[in-house]
């Protein structure tokens, strides 16, 4: 997503991984259908995509990477808006359809499967009929963005447990907070 989408609530993903990035001392780097680069916590390598492709088209993006990295399905981590949460609910799922989502749409026809776990982030549906796209694609209100780093903090939390924990135990500990 390009500098028009900063800092909006269907760019939360792409701020998720920033601050992680951010946090970590780390940088991204513009690649092959996305900016990518590596964090390491606890000796596990994340791969961290960001692509640049049109959300959906990002399956291609996804399956490129998982491809030329050789990552297994289990290993895959999707962090996505969701409209049908609350503003702030996070919940992590093992699989799942698209719920609506156009990225998570392509992601699935592209890999021909619905078997990875996606971190959700609720942006809440707080919009009048016909709305919707300028609702996700606008900025976040003074309370939200209030909230956001706290929000954020713990899916570094969840993308952490993911790895060294596994999917089972992360949602056990994250999904009922």
């Amino acid at each position: 997503m390009g500098d028009d989408y900063h800092n909006t609530r269907h760019n939360i993903g792409f701020t998720i991984l920033d601050a992680l990035a951010k946090a970590s001392n780390i940088v991204f780097t513009d690649m092959r259908y996305g900016s990518i680069t590596e964090y390491s916590y606890k000796g596990r390598v994340f791969i961290l995509l960001k692509p640049s492709t049109y959300v959906n088209l990002s399956g291609k993006a996804i399956n490129y990477w998982m491809q030329k990295e050789s990552l297994a399905k289990e290993n895959l981590l999707v962090l996505a808006d969701d409209l049908s949460l609350p503003f702030g609910t996070i919940r992590l799922r093992s699989r799942g359809g698209d719920g609506g989502h156009n990225g998570l749409t392509s992601i699935i026809e592209v890999l021909g499967h619905q078997d990875f776990a996606r971190l959700r982030f609720g942006i809440g549906g707080d919009f009048h009929s016909g709305m919707q796209v300028d609702y996700v694609l606008g900025k976040w209100n003074k309370d939200e963005v209030s909230q956001l780093a706290e929000k954020i903090a713990v899916c570094h939390e969840i993308i952490r447990s993911f790895s060294t924990v596994g999917i089972d135990r992360t949602m056990n500990a994250y999904n009922n907070r």
